[in-house]
């Protein structure tokens, strides 16, 4: 009986390796039964379907817009380059922007594709303000968020689908990944991150705070729905400045003048 117990810990052993999930950059990033390589192809896949699809998704071309993403991938960089990004040099990084004024939205793809709506650009104040945001939506690539709430949503088969190239299970995660809910405590988690993120730089660290204290000052009317699950705003500007002061964080520069005149040049 032991024996066999021995036989049924190694064959799990070998499962659980498989799937990616023992792996010192999986700690505490809960069960996930894709590998570090499937979210980069999902995210990959994802991205071609937002790519071919200008009418839905319509993106600010980089080489138009040079100077706007010149400045918004130095921000990107910044928080890459502080050190707590687990997947820094696994993941793609890459950055474009969704050209929609009435979207107050942002997400990333499994794999590290970012998607930022020009809507939430114009609506926050300050540089430390978008890292904070670009902050939380690393996060949630970084700890393998989608695809551990994907799973769940869809089930494992219809994931696989997706991975082998079907079109229609491929339009129908494209959509769930722009409004994913995510849970509580993904939310939590990607908030505290973010945090993390920003302390290793000289940005305020709480700098996320900053959307939720403008939502919070407008009666919560506009809260999107991507960030509109849990926990509430009030709850989340106490985190954000509870976790910077219990981190010691001594980054003090918002960087709001430079901003500002990033803004100015985004398409009306």
């Amino acid at each position: 009986m032991k024996f066999y117990g021995l036989v049924i810990i190694g064959i799990s052993g070998l499962f659980l390796s498989a799937c990616g999930m023992i792996n010192e950059k999986n700690k505490g990033k809960g069960i996930n039964l894709f590998t570090v390589s499937q979210d980069k192809e999902l995210g990959a896949q994802v991205a071609a379907e937002i790519d071919g699809n200008p009418t839905e998704y319509p993106l600010l071309d980089p080489i138009k817009y040079k100077e706007i993403y010149d400045y918004l991938n130095k921000v990107r960089d910044k928080i890459l380059n502080a050190g707590g990004v687990d997947y820094k040099d696994e993941f793609e990084w890459r950055l474009r922007v969704i050209h929609d004024d009435n979207t107050l939205n942002a997400f990333c793809t499994p794999g590290g594709y970012i998607y930022i709506y020009t809507g939430i650009l114009k609506y926050l104040d300050s540089e430390d303000e978008f890292a904070g945001v670009l902050g939380h939506e690393i996060a949630h690539a970084d700890m393998r968020h989608s695809t551990r709430q994907m799973t769940t949503m869809n089930g494992i088969d219809f994931m696989l689908q997706v991975l082998a190239g079907d079109q229609v299970a491929l339009t129908s995660i494209t959509s769930q990944l722009v409004g994913l809910k995510f849970s509580r405590n993904h939310e939590t988690e990607a908030d505290q991150k973010s945090v993390e993120y920003l302390c290793g730089t000289d940005y305020n660290a709480d700098g996320g705070a900053g959307f939720f204290e403008k939502i919070q000052a407008e009666g919560g009317s506009s809260v999107p729905q991507f960030l509109s699950t849990h926990p509430d705003p009030g709850n989340r500007i106490e985190h954000f400045h509870t976790a910077a002061v219990g981190l010691g964080c001594s980054g003090r520069n918002d960087y709001a003048t430079e901003y500002k005149q990033m803004v100015s040049k985004l398409p009306k």
